[in-house]
């Protein structure tokens, strides 16, 4: 028997893991939740072998959230189910404490293995993450500028490069546009500049944008 946790805010997401899971694993509890609160409030009520977990959830940065669920249950493993590309988080989600980080748009048998791998007490790396972590180790690169940013200050940069207003911004993150703003704000001076043109140009020139 495999309980597992699926943590999305999108009901028909959901719905569709939970059949997929269904099918391949039969023995299987999959409890749903669909924000922070809900989520840490089953973490302290259950046992789970796994948690998969969103990284863009209504009101709570993906990132921070695992770190406080590895923190609280350090026993389980959070798989990152994420839109967002391996180049853009699945570093950062496995410096929080992640067994692996895989696209919704990976396939089934995908996520499947992925799970599999989990269970059994391992991790999962798909080829680019590993590419990416063999990079991460070279000690004779760089550090590059937007790893000077937090978890939250990256995802913003990542929505004013992709052509996003500071308002639709603060709608979809629930925060205010000040708030916003002013994260702007700290993610020009911490990468030394001073328009979005120019983040706008690192972002690509870095591949950060899928």
């Amino acid at each position: 028997m495999i309980r597992i946790l699926l943590a999305d805010d999108h009901a028909m997401f959901r719905a569709g893991l939970r059949s997929i899971l269904e099918q391949e694993f039969g023995l299987l509890v999959a409890d749903e939740a669909s924000d922070g609160q809900g989520i840490m409030r089953k973490i302290l009520a259950n046992d789970y072998d796994i948690v998969i977990l969103d990284i863009n959830l209504p009101g709570r940065d993906g990132i921070e959230l695992l770190s406080e669920i590895k923190t609280t249950r350090p026993n389980i493993s959070v798989l990152m189910l994420s839109m967002y590309s391996e180049a853009q988080f699945a570093l950062r989600a496995l410096r929080a404490g992640a067994a692996g980080y895989l696209t919704k748009e990976s396939a089934p048998e995908e996520l499947t293995s992925a799970i599999r791998s989990v269970v059994q007490g391992g991790k999962y790396l798909s080829s680019t993450v590993a590419q990416l972590l063999a990079y991460e180790i070279d000690t004779s690169l760089e550090k590059l500028s937007h790893e000077k940013l937090s978890d939250r200050e990256y995802e913003v940069m990542l929505r004013i490069t992709s052509g996003k207003k500071i308002g639709e911004i603060a709608a979809e993150m629930k925060l205010s546009s000040k708030t916003i703003s002013t994260y702007r704000t700290r993610i020009l001076e911490k990468m030394g500049m001073k328009t979005n043109t120019e983040l706008t140009q690192y972002v690509l020139q870095n591949r950060l944008l899928k």
